[in-house]
């Protein structure tokens, strides 16, 4: 079995112990991506923006693992407010446009952030 590992380099990640993505046998699991820039900042205010900016950090996982949003078979949305749907599915389609993965949204109570509104997991399969 092969193993590689991404690190966005976030404290949190050797607290909690887990990594941005893991790649394994030809698959690449993204951890759950929430819309966070390098200072730890939340991007965005609404659910549109927060979706666009966690689903960027999913795509630079990819990318360091050796995949793309091309390679994408699977997505798990979890938002705190499902009448967000319309914006986050939005903007899940306008990155996804033409790959179309098996994709789940559900409404959670909180996420770590109370200013978050979305979370992104991302499964792909690499070519090869």
């Amino acid at each position: 079995m092969s193993r590689q590992t991404v690190s966005s380099g976030t404290e949190w990640e050797a607290h909690v112990g887990y990594s941005r993505a893991v790649a394994v046998d030809g698959q690449v699991h993204v951890s759950g991506t929430t819309p966070v820039d390098d200072d730890g900042e939340v991007i965005g205010d609404g659910p549109y923006e927060q979706t666009r900016a966690a689903l960027e950090i999913v795509e630079g996982a990819l990318d360091e693992a050796d995949a793309s949003i091309a390679d994408v078979v699977r997505t798990r949305l979890y938002v705190t407010d499902i009448d967000d749907y319309e914006a986050v599915g939005r903007a899940h389609g306008e990155v996804f446009a033409d790959v179309r993965p098996a994709s789940t949204m559900v409404e959670v109570s909180r996420l770590v952030d109370e200013d978050f509104r979305v979370e992104v997991e991302a499964t792909a399969v690499r070519p090869g």
